[in-house]
């Protein structure tokens, strides 16, 4: 890894070879060696597959904590890259490997030439793809054996145009909830469905239902999604089925706008219940909180980036949701967009033709550097 050329093409061989949340084993290897190799103390297996590099340079007291995210989707890649995944069903369509080899880059320029005293942990965090890999590193003990002042994580951004930044103070990305609602009935003949509660009819009324609960209980000043993404019942054209399943995703800002959705599904979903004479049991998970930007690090980030490449204040947060929200919860730091569209036509994240543009990893390697610089300079 001596240039930008061996940057992309170890990005490229992580591309092909991904591999999903807490099963990143090949990937880790491959990150501990690389840091090994350019003179960094490397920690492996924090909250599973992760692991730390830690660079110290003089005697400075400050510290840094720069966080990328290891592990694919389990879906298929439709790009026909020559390095597209050899694994089936299991494919890079977020960039995590693009946000891997930004970090290593980092790591090789700043252990080269560090220009600061303080300490740098680079974090190569597993599981981010809805496992809640940054808990299981914070409960592994990561902000006591690594201590971080500032913590800041990079995300590659389709939408933006290759090179710009964006952040902004406050919430930058949703938090995301995911509920399932299981209707229960008796189960009867199609035929005389008189004598049989009817689960399907109840699913399809709570469906409408749940769509009024954004439109009507959340204050229009409010940011909110809720979205039903599945729907269960039935197995033959004659029967009643005794069950159904409705279930979706909620995304939001605002802890009370959390409780207030809650709460309206869970009151609905008794209506519905009492009329159609079934049973409703309702599961909510809160899975990832909404990831807050500290204002002082969102303004820093925004100060250093303008002196890598055009940077702005992203104007509103996006309903996508993060796990870099748990380390945010901890200490303070920012997360950071990094354009990556070519003329609007990047396809987006989590698309089956995704894939990372290398054009743009230069820039998200001397933002890091820059932001490591700048808080320990």
């Amino acid at each position: 890894m001596t240039n930008l050329d061996d940057l992309i093409a170890f990005r490229r061989d992580i591309h092909a070879n991904p591999e999903l949340g807490f099963r990143e084993h090949r990937t880790a290897s491959r990150i501990a060696e690389a840091l090994r190799e350019m003179g960094l103390d490397v920690h492996e297996a924090i909250g599973g597959t992760g692991v730390v590099g830690v660079l110290k340079v003089g005697d400075g007291d400050r510290s840094v904590g720069l966080r990328a995210d290891m592990d694919a989707l389990p879906f298929h890649e439709q790009t026909n890259l020559p390095y597209a995944s050899t694994v089936p069903g299991v494919f890079h369509g977020c960039g995590h490997d693009g946000h891997i080899t930004m970090l290593l880059g980092a790591a090789r320029v700043l252990s080269a030439d560090p220009q600061f005293s303080g300490t740098v942990n680079f974090i190569f965090q597993p599981a981010e793809e809805g496992h809640g890999g940054a808990r299981a590193m914070i409960g592994d003990g990561l902000f006591d054996r690594f201590p971080c002042d500032r913590v800041y994580a990079l995300h590659n951004w389709p939408a933006l145009p290759a090179g710009t930044i964006q952040t902004r103070p406050g919430a930058i990305m949703g938090a995301a909830d995911k509920f399932r609602i299981t209707l229960t009935g008796k189960g009867g003949h199609a035929g005389v469905p008189q004598e049989t509660p009817d689960a399907l009819l109840a699913a399809a009324t709570l469906v409408q239902q749940l769509n009024t609960i954004v439109a009507r209980a959340i204050p229009a000043s409010a940011s909110a999604v809720l979205s039903v993404t599945e729907i269960h019942g039935g197995h033959a054209h004659n029967v009643i089925p005794a069950e159904a399943v409705v279930a979706g995703t909620v995304r939001s800002f605002d802890p009370q706008v959390q409780d207030r959705i809650e709460e309206r599904m869970r009151q609905i979903a008794l209506g519905i219940a009492t009329g159609f004479e079934v049973d409703a049991e309702v599961s909510y998970d809160r899975y990832y909180p909404a990831t807050i930007n500290d204002p002082a690090a969102a303004a820093d980030a925004l100060e250093v980036a303008a002196t890598v490449a055009s940077a702005s204040l992203a104007p509103e947060p996006a309903a996508t949701s993060e796990d870099f929200s748990f380390m945010l919860q901890h200490r303070p730091g920012a997360y950071i967009w990094l354009g990556q569209g070519t003329a609007g036509k990047a396809a987006p994240l989590h698309n089956p033709g995704y894939d990372f543009n290398d054009e743009v990893m230069e820039t998200g390697i001397r933002l890091h550097v820059a932001l490591a610089r700048h808080w320990l300079g």
